[in-house]
């Protein structure tokens, strides 16, 4: 297998530069550039794959298999390109609070990034998905308003615990029927995540990976997920539910179309929506666990 390369991954993405220093420009772009082509998805688990920690076979899934990930895969490769780039940046452990109790004891389940650039911290995070996902990275400010297209995004330092949050706008529900089935009821602003500035290595992820992708009842193995930014919005499929969601910023509003597909349309959504082709046969599932766009 040919070594890992720079030159590669920009190609995945998309991006051409001009890349001169590792500058918030730059750092800007790429992440939005990741977020746009590299879809946040679980399906290896779906399909009898193993999802790893090795960068060169993370690498090769994302970029020469014009697959996405999850946080452990999206993030842990984003690592290493912003080591490649000269980047001043650490990992951090955090633990999901969105659609979970909010237990202190929790593992930290979710890999992010933060990035230091002329003595301003970033927190960067390209695999969350949804609409919770931010496109450009945060600054560690805390009651900072970062506003994007999704929303408001904010972080929230509670005595050395950071908190992640966002406050949505109204959903218009254009088939509601369909969109009620296992949703969960959006709250205005709604926690996402909570993290320490403590760096954390990928010893700290080995475990919590296996179990994510193995235990019984877990959100990742009871649900098949693929979700993808867009220009305008999201697409997510969550077994054989797709979902197109347009923000409206300046109407107030988010427009949510879902339809349910046939077996024989899953992979052509696959394809064609996410650029995604699979080697192995998947198993849709979408069992009613809370999660909502």
């Amino acid at each position: 297998m040919d070594k890992m390369n720079l030159d590669e991954f920009f190609k995945r993405i998309g991006f051409s530069g001009p890349f001169e220093k590792p500058d918030q420009a730059t750092l800007n772009a790429i992440h939005k550039r990741i977020v746009m082509t590299v879809p946040f998805e679980n399906l290896s688990i779906h399909c009898g794959e193993k999802i790893g920690m090795d960068h060169e076979a993370i690498f090769n899934k994302i970029v020469r298999e014009q697959r996405g990930g999850w946080c452990m895969e999206g993030n842990y490769l984003l690592a290493w390109v912003l080591r490649e780039l000269g980047y001043d940046s650490v990992m951090l452990g955090a633990r999901v609070t969105f659609g979970y109790a909010n237990d202190p004891s929790a593992p930290e389940s979710h890999l992010i990034n933060m990035v230091t650039i002329d003595g301003r911290r970033y927190i960067a995070d390209v695999s969350f998905g949804l609409s919770f996902q931010i496109w450009e990275p945060i600054e560690l400010v805390s009651g900072k308003d970062h506003t994007e297209a999704a929303g408001v995004f904010r972080l929230i330092d509670q005595d050395g615990l950071w908190f992640f949050e966002k406050t949505s706008r109204k959903q218009k529900i254009l088939n509601p029927d369909l969109a009620k089935s296992g949703e969960k009821e959006k709250k205005p602003t709604e926690q996402i995540y909570c993290f320490t500035l403590v760096p954390r290595e990928k010893d700290h992820f080995t475990d919590i990976n296996h179990k994510r992708q193995t235990e019984p009842n877990q959100l990742f193995t009871t649900k098949s997920i693929t979700s993808l930014q867009t220009p305008t919005g999201f697409r997510i499929l969550l077994g054989w539910t797709y979902t197109e969601v347009t923000f409206r910023p300046d109407e107030g509003v988010d427009l949510v179309d879902t339809r349910n597909l046939p077996d024989e349309e899953v992979e052509t959504i696959l394809r064609e929506k996410f650029n995604i082709k699979l080697k192995n046969k998947m198993s849709p599932k979408n069992n009613k666990i809370g999660y909502g766009v």
